[in-house]
């Protein structure tokens, strides 16, 4: 299925940083030390007095505030996720960070990443009262923060931000989009009324299975100044390295994820045509039950279709359900190419018996994080595969 796609600038993500000050070097250096020399006695604005600047920082002081390359990263995060980006350890680091400062009185959330279900259930025991959680379909109020997942961990199925954003700013509350499954160029929030946007920046962002980093991204430089005054005093800025990481990766954006897309929806209908008992193309009958994806949505009861926010192609995270979990746990083993491990947006394919990595997730469920190789190779892997298990 074919639409028009929006383009990610590979221009801004090699230049969007050019002015922030640095040296000669072409490529970024890596920033090691935690503080720096004071350039000349106390003026204002030039420590973390409050006319300091700290998304453009006239000198750095303490790592902790503001370092080189951290600041690079998020100028580039910020122009192409077309907000005010803010980098931090981890996605958990920034989910609890947008919990922090959005202090709801209620968090309407149903599924997604088990990781994010755990971190609430911490910050609900820093509260006096704990705080009541809800169904994401439930009637809200005012106070209340909808936490929307999509696509949506594990099965890369949509959900409509729009729908929600309409429903929760109707009563005065807020909405958080997890838009890590839908990167640029794929899923842009905003554009759907979207208040917060997170990114695991460990998946897509990172995109080499080598770094830990999370980033929210909002429409205010007010907000995004509150934002870091809570990071400076929560502790939970990225590393040095983990920031030169994610510069590096950074650049290659635009060229990594629309061939992880494109290999992506090419696997998903391929697979797609081995359900319902039938053999196909090498694929044995009767192995696959189901497979998930957004492009196999269509159109929900509201006419509201999934292409329509996925405008930039298709997440490359999917899920199938095998007939029998026994088969389930081996696939995994049995391939070559898709490697056997958790986590997803990598250059390289990982293939995860999901129930390895969050315990409530159904036994016979498989996710697949689809890569940068040649897809037909990926088919060859995936059938030898398939054929494996079925004679095992």
């Amino acid at each position: 299925m074919s639409f028009n796609k929006p383009t990610l600038s590979g221009t801004d993500l090699i230049h969007a940083d050019d002015h922030i000050p640095h040296g000669l070097e072409v490529a970024p250096s890596i920033s090691v030390t935690t503080t720096f020399r004071n350039p000349t006695p106390w003026q204002p604005g030039l420590g973390l007095d409050d006319e300091a600047d700290p998304r453009n920082p006239a000198n750095h002081v303490y790592s902790r505030y503001t370092q080189p390359t951290s600041t690079r990263a998020e100028h580039v995060l910020s122009k192409i996720n077309k907000g005010y980006a803010l980098t931090y350890a981890s996605g958990l680091a920034a989910s609890y960070a947008a919990m922090v400062y959005s202090k709801p009185k209620r968090i309407a959330i149903t599924g997604g990443y088990h990781g994010v279900h755990m971190s609430l259930n911490i910050y609900k025991l820093g509260r006096d009262n704990g705080i009541e959680i809800i169904d994401i379909d439930d009637e809200y109020k005012e106070g209340d923060l909808v936490w929307l997942e999509t696509p949506l961990n594990p099965t890369g199925e949509s959900r409509n931000i729009k729908y929600y954003a309409d429903r929760i700013h109707a009563v005065g509350g807020k909405l958080v989009v997890d838009s890590t499954f839908g990167p640029p160029p794929l899923q842009y929030p905003f554009k759907w009324g979207t208040d917060i946007v997170l990114h695991s920046a460990t998946k897509y962002f990172g995109g080499h299975s080598d770094l830990l980093a999370g980033v929210l991204v909002v429409e205010s430089e007010d907000v995004w100044k509150a934002l870091w005054n809570q990071r400076t005093y929560l502790g939970s800025m990225a590393g040095s390295l983990e920031s030169w990481l994610l510069l590096r990766s950074l650049r290659t954006l635009h060229l990594r994820v629309p061939r992880q897309s494109e290999n992506a929806i090419s696997l998903v209908s391929w697979l797609a045509q081995a359900t319902g008992g039938k053999a196909h193309d090498g694929i044995p009958a009767g192995v696959i039950d189901k497979v998930w994806h957004s492009s196999l949505q269509g159109k929900d009861e509201n006419d509201w279709d999934p292409k329509e926010q996925l405008e930039g192609g298709w997440n490359a995270t999917f899920a199938i359900l095998l007939k029998r979990q026994e088969q389930a746990a081996l696939l995994p083993h049995k391939t070559q190419y898709l490697i056997p491990a958790t986590s997803l947006g990598g250059v390289e394919s990982l293939i995860e018996h999901r129930i390895a990595s969050d315990s409530k997730a159904d036994p016979r469920l498989v996710r697949l994080s689809i890569g940068v190789e040649d897809v037909e190779d990926l088919k060859d892997d995936l059938r030898q595969a398939f054929q494996t298990i079925v004679d095992a």
